[in-house]
């Protein structure tokens, strides 16, 4: 079979190498769709961590179940399932909780060494992956790419219900990437009225189609008055930080209103997380500020849900595929400012 490999700075090579068994208790997936993360990315430009040369990439995956071990029982061969990467351990302080995202020895599909993930034409679930990770059948009549896509989007669903995003809310959402837009339509689907904040004419127009109430362009000056001026004086409920920029985290604080809510979805460049607020308007203003990473594996059946019926327009979200073959030049465009979701496909 083929897999691809980071090899080197922003270089994939795509291999054959031999095809994969079902483990006793574990399973083989075909895979047909993989997206490609920021967080992909980000190790696309770097290059392969030390001791990840061997790692095949990719934790946003949908594929058939091509084979079952003997000792593996609720899965069958032919079905379709849905896969996202986390896999937690089930015994820390968190997992006993319900708070498996927070998992002191959480691994991750597709990037924790020896989980190797879905650029390929097949993968191994093991029992591990099965039972401690997050799995989902793909409901009835769901294409590849709209399963694929609701890993991204159950981690912003997760966000809105940390966040608490209702009928009366006003959010700004920083950022009209990918998961930024993804943030639109969640908040819009809850009943808000959305400010987005995106310097990038090609992203303000493409985010334009999921309806936001006010766009701004950031690089053109302060943003707050026009948000005052949007809210009447008041500022948004909430401010959700889309992108890895810090200097939007401040702005955040400056553009809620006194109780209002400022999320950190976009982690900042591990070579410089840190970043600077005004902590008496945080204090005085009582607004909280909340980090929001990855979800508990709820959200990803409420992400297949949200997506079957409709209320996340996934078709509209993904905007370019490429085959294995081509997978540098789907990162070159994920990269290039002017697509939303890219996805790898697997045609046969």
């Amino acid at each position: 079979m083929r897999a691809a490999f980071l090899r080197g700075v922003s270089s994939f090579i795509v291999e054959d190498v031999a095809e994969p068994t079902a483990p006793i208790d574990g399973l083989v997936l075909r895979v047909e769709a993989c997206g490609v993360c920021g967080s992909d990315i980000r190790r696309w430009k770097e290059g392969p961590l030390p001791g990840g040369e061997d790692l095949i990439p990719g934790h946003e995956v949908a594929g058939v179940v091509e084979s079952v071990g003997p000792r593996l029982s609720g899965f069958s061969p032919g079905e379709r399932l849905a896969v996202a990467p986390d896999v937690h351990c089930g015994r820390c302080y968190y997992c006993r909780r319900g708070l498996y995202n927070l998992c002191d020895d959480l691994r991750l599909i597709g990037i924790t060494p020896g989980y190797s993930g879905g650029f390929a034409e097949k993968m191994i679930l093991t029992q591990e992956m099965l039972s401690l990770g997050i799995v989902h059948p793909v409901p009835s009549g769901m294409t590849a790419l709209q399963a694929a896509l609701a890993e991204p989007c159950s981690s912003v669903l997760a966000c809105h219900a940390k966040a608490g995003t209702s009928l009366s809310d006003t959010v700004l959402v920083m950022g009209a990437g990918p998961i930024g837009c993804i943030h639109i339509v969640v908040a819009k689907a809850r009943g808000a009225r959305v400010i987005l904040s995106e310097p990038s004419p090609y992203r303000r127009q493409i985010a334009q189609t999921f309806a936001p109430d006010l766009v701004l362009d950031p690089s053109q000056g302060d943003i707050l008055p026009e948000v005052k001026d949007f809210t009447h004086g008041l500022g948004v409920d909430i401010a959700i930080c889309a992108n890895p920029v810090a200097a939007t985290q401040a702005q955040a604080v400056e553009a809620v209103r006194k109780g209002g809510r400022v999320v950190f979805f976009g982690g900042l460049p591990k070579t410089n997380p840190l970043t600077s607020l005004d902590a008496n308007r945080i204090h005085y203003g009582e607004i909280t500020v909340i980090g929001s990473f990855s979800y508990h594996p709820v959200f990803h059946e409420q992400a297949l849900d949200a997506i079957h019926r409709g209320l996340i327009p996934a078709d509209r979200l993904i905007t370019h595929t490429f085959p294995l073959d081509q997978i540098d030049a789907a990162f070159e465009a994920a990269t290039s400012g002017e697509a939303l979701k890219v996805m790898i496909t697997f045609h046969r």
